[in-house]
């Protein structure tokens, strides 16, 4: 949960209303008149605020806030001929997004996502606590493009957005929840064969996500990702721009061969985000040297129920959750579960070689696993003492 704080000292406080001070600038102090003011600052708003504003005896307070949705495609995350194409052929995988947004426009510009979805919406708070108007803000989709290239040729591809939809707001005691699905196609075509007439799709096929932003009359904001399509990789950031959420599941066969049409919010029918917490800096700059070093990594694939390792069995490799959500278990109790980014499996071989706990997938998962010998000892011993951690909560 994101709480929104008073960052922007030009707006004055609900029950600050003492008359300017002399020889000083007065827009810290004054009340704001309805449109004027407001206007006035319009530019220099940070990108979560609170601001009080002063309508006849009655003082409002005006909370504001953001989330917003970045898209990108990670390493492996294709399958078939489309990965090879990916691989070694004119397209690209995406490198990893940094957990702290940037400038969206320049991202686009250097072919850093794919399509992104910011939500900004308000509520107006009366003295009594009471909401007394909401609505959204400026935001909306932005659509990336895909860059192909082949030798010293290259040649962007203007992706084709779809129009936003914006839900009304749903409105209950103390809060008002706003809801906004953005996204679109990418402008290369994707041929493929569908399951109804004309049984060939040639544009390729649909991608969005759906955030929802709920505001609280105490000022609190809780932003979220309500709905995504299974391909491909999606994170969110709050207000402040911090990454704090991403999508546990990539299914690329399944988007490949059905989001088109009625099975998509443009059509009757939006899917449900399987969300899950980031994962450490430490795992991150794990997880980079595992898919980059030396020795090529295992990827392999599990179904539901499927146990990755077994508690009591030896085993000395480090595994990677690529995608999917898996279940630490030992002695038949459940530990922790875990998301795409997570470092796994470290203790056995700081510990004699054998399994102290088993892992199990809980949904469809997809790892990349290297031996243990390709770690510095000292992080292992980190990343083991924060399993601890969590697991004793």
């Amino acid at each position: 949960m994101a709480a929104l704080t008073d960052t922007h000292h030009q707006w004055t406080r609900a029950n600050d209303v003492r008359p300017p001070r002399t020889g000083g600038d007065a827009s810290n102090r004054q009340p704001l008149q309805r449109e004027g003011a407001r206007a006035q600052h319009r530019r220099a708003r940070p990108r979560s605020w609170r601001a009080a504003d002063r309508c006849g005896d009655h003082v409002l307070m005006r909370y504001e806030s953001l989330v917003t949705s970045v898209s990108w495609i990670p390493s492996e995350a294709m399958e078939g001929m489309l990965h090879y194409g990916m691989d070694v052929g004119p397209g690209h995988y995406d490198a990893p997004l940094p957990d702290k947004l940037g400038d969206l426009e320049e991202w686009r510009a250097a072919d850093r996502f794919r399509f992104a979805n910011r939500l900004r919406a308000w509520i107006e708070v009366d003295g009594s606590g009471s909401i007394t108007g909401s609505g959204y803000g400026d935001g909306g989709g932005v659509i990336g493009s895909t860059t192909l290239r082949l030798g010293n040729l290259h040649h962007c591809f203007r992706a084709v957005g779809l129009p936003d939809l914006r839900s009304d707001p749903e409105r209950e005691d103390g809060w008002v929840r706003f809801t906004q699905t953005a996204g679109g196609r990418t402008g290369v075509p994707m041929p493929r064969r569908v399951r109804r007439r004309p049984y060939v799709q040639w544009n390729a096929p649909l991608a969005w996500t759906t955030v929802a932003l709920t505001l609280h009359a105490d000022g609190r904001a809780e932003p979220a990702l309500a709905g995504a399509s299974r391909f491909p990789r999606h994170w969110v950031y709050d207000s402040a721009g911090q990454l704090f959420a991403k999508s546990g599941l990539i299914d690329f066969r399944d988007w490949y061969r059905r989001s088109c049409g009625r099975h998509t919010p443009w059509g009757d029918q939006d899917s449900p985000a399987l969300v899950t917490t980031v994962e450490t800096a430490l795992e991150q700059s794990l997880s980079a040297q595992l898919m980059r070093g030396a020795a090529k990594p295992r990827i392999r694939r599990f179904k539901p129920g499927s146990v990755l390792v077994r508690q009591g069995e030896p085993g000395t490799e480090i595994y990677l959750i690529l995608d999917g959500v898996v279940r630490v278990e030992r002695d038949g109790e459940r530990l922790a579960e875990y998301g795409p980014g997570a470092m796994l499996g470290e203790r056995a071989p700081l510990e004699g070689g054998t399994r102290t706990s088993s892992l199990i997938a809980v949904t469809a998962c997809r790892t990349a696993s290297a031996g243990a010998g390709q770690f510095d000892r000292a992080a292992l011993q980190e990343l083991a003492g924060g399993h601890r951690r969590e697991s004793a909560t």
